[in-house]
């Protein structure tokens, strides 16, 4: 699977977006190209980052349309128009209906803070603090119908320190982040990522 074309759905701060623009500028998303922004919520930061770095951005209100799904057939038509290939999800918080999923199966990833299937959902990092886990950790997965369900592609390990608070575990699993998913994306867009029902299996060359 090769796709190079990539548009990135942010609601908020859009930290790991700009670690994705900062791979990209320095080459390691391969032959991928962050081609879109699209954003729930105009008055984001992020949106202010794509502004900055050059890079279109689709910003909608999905209260200004009478259904979820024609919010989302709106931002379908904007992305087969530009011929997106990849969706990456990062910290687009909302959930996602069958419009979006149905023509993108299989093309839409996100990333999420605890080794899943642990701590699927809201709040992952405090799930994790109050059960007294001593590791936890990053998922890159596929997105499927479900809520963080779809097939796992990359995880990467965080000790949870004694001391921890949801601050400062959340502080360390970013910078994991930050460097997990570009690794991911450029993989994605290289073709060096195959699926075979639940297992994908990555090619490191």
């Amino acid at each position: 699977m090769q796709w190079s074309r990539i548009a990135v759905f942010a609601s908020g701060q859009g930290s790991n977006f700009a670690a994705l623009v900062e791979a990209q500028r320095a080459g390691r998303l391969g032959p991928g190209s962050i081609d879109l922004l699209v954003s729930d919520k105009p008055e984001a930061p992020v949106a202010q980052r794509a502004e900055e770095a050059g890079i279109s951005t689709l910003l909608l209100r999905p209260k200004d349309f009478a259904s979820r799904e024609l919010y989302e057939a709106e931002i379908v038509a904007e992305l087969q128009r530009r011929e997106i290939g990849l969706i990456v999800l990062a910290g687009y918080m909302r959930l996602i209906t069958p419009v979006l999923l149905t023509p993108y199966a299989g093309r839409i990833i996100n990333i999420h803070p605890s080794l899943l299937p642990a701590f699927a959902g809201k709040d992952a990092i405090g799930q994790a603090l109050d059960y007294g886990v001593k590791l936890t950790g990053v998922t890159v997965h596929f997105v499927d119908g479900g809520m963080d369900t779809g097939p796992v592609i990359a995880q990467r390990s965080v000790v949870v320190e004694d001391n921890d608070t949801a601050g400062s575990l959340a502080e360390r699993i970013h910078m994991v982040e930050y460097g997990l998913y570009p690794e991911v994306v450029g993989a994605l867009a290289s073709g060096r990522i195959e699926l075979d029902g639940r297992k994908t299996i990555i090619r490191h060359s």
